[in-house]
């Protein structure tokens, strides 16, 4: 593999990026929408690197990619699976596509296959794949991947596991689908028929207070307002863990096992900013995870290492418990992170007899059983 990465040339496919930067270790936004929201990126090359190894292509195979990006994906894949192979990558977005298959042009991978479509439909028309990869973050399989994907062959997306992303590589076993590597990541969100419910607002322009609802709901963003400017229920945890825990382990735990899970982020050098000192920082940004509901919200906070949870409106409190005793549930379960996680992707139809001792999150085609090693 890094042979590949030392023979295709990223800048070719990032030609209005100063090259120093084209070869920096991180994702680079290549498109907006007309919100100024990131639609396109190149990918880190560090995760590229993980998704590659864990997709583990081999001469001859043929490969569909889902997110066509700038393409720089697609050449690294083209390297890997020749002779012999082929790569497919398909995009919604037209500009995209064709950013694409020009940046495989000048880079001399012509021969991979550049289409502009919903990714969610795959491209039957050259299907049977042997590996299939999606490079932006999926809500569900979609049931074409599955249909166009080959005997014995494997899958790898940056699966919503109720908020938080993991890359899963995917096998098929036993009527179902099954988890042969897991790790956390953070990709853009696939659009078009495939979509999730997942949604993030702008609650506060002026503090640029945003919350991310992974299963969707009606917020009244007057009401939110309103309740984070009261005065909070306190509730104390006894248990302590840093940021990357927080927003690692017992977030993917808390989000698994709790469809009432948000994510807020506020920018920390705001005037009158609006979430609690005892929020996470992330760079410039205040950070709070917690539980989310009409009748208000509860927030992980931090007193040096401890955690505390902080509720909100008239039904802060009752939230602000749930989250305390769930956070001591994870302590007590040994404090699971992505190590050990299991993933199985099973039919909408599974009944939950089937799925007992895992934590289910009913998607649209499909239901997801996780649960951790011991």
């Amino acid at each position: 593999m890094l042979a590949a990465f030392a023979a295709v040339a990223r800048h070719l496919f990032l030609p209005d990026v100063a090259i120093e930067s084209a070869y920096c270790d991180e994702a680079i936004v290549t498109r907006r929408d007309e919100d100024g929201r990131a639609v396109s990126s190149s990918s880190q090359p560090a995760m590229m690197a993980i998704m590659l190894d864990q997709l583990g292509l081999a001469p001859g195979q043929r490969v569909l990619e889902v997110g066509a990006g700038t393409g720089y994906n697609a050449a690294l894949m083209a390297r890997l699976v020749a002779p012999g192979g082929e790569v497919v990558t398909v995009d919604i977005d037209a500009d995209v596509a064709d950013g694409a298959r020009d940046g495989l042009a000048r880079a001399g991978y012509p021969d991979v296959h550049v289409v502009c479509g919903d990714g969610a439909a795959g491209c039957a028309e050259r299907a049977p794949y042997d590996r299939i990869i999606a490079t932006v973050g999926v809500w569900d399989l979609s049931p074409a991947w599955l249909a166009q994907l080959a005997p014995g062959g494997r899958i790898v997306v940056p699966l919503d596991l109720g908020g938080p992303q993991l890359s899963v590589a995917l096998e098929a076993e036993d009527g179902h689908w099954a988890s042969r590597s897991v790790v956390p990541c953070g990709f853009m969100r696939l659009r078009g028929d495939n979509a999730g419910p997942e949604r993030t607002e702008v609650v506060n322009p002026d503090s640029d207070l945003m919350i991310m609802l992974p299963r969707g709901g009606d917020l009244d963003r007057d009401e939110m307002l309103t309740a984070l400017a009261g005065a909070p229920v306190l509730r104390r945890t006894d248990v302590e863990a840093g940021r990357r825990e927080v927003l690692g382990g017992l977030g993917l735990w808390l989000a698994a096992g709790e469809g009432r899970w948000c994510v807020l982020s506020e920018s920390d050098t705001a005037g009158s900013p609006l979430l609690p000192e005892t929020a996470l920082r992330v760079q410039d940004r205040r950070v709070s995870a917690g539980l989310w509901a009409p009748e208000g919200i509860a927030l992980l906070g931090a007193e040096g290492e401890t955690l505390i949870v902080l509720g909100y409106g008239p039904g802060g409190a009752e939230l602000a418990t749930t989250l305390a005793e769930q956070v001591r549930t994870w302590q007590a379960a040994g404090r699971p992170g992505s190590r050990g996680l299991r993933v199985a992707v099973h039919p909408r139809s599974t009944s939950d007899g089937e799925l007992t001792g895992h934590h289910i999150l009913d998607k649209t085609h499909t239901r997801l059983a996780v649960s951790w090693a011991g």
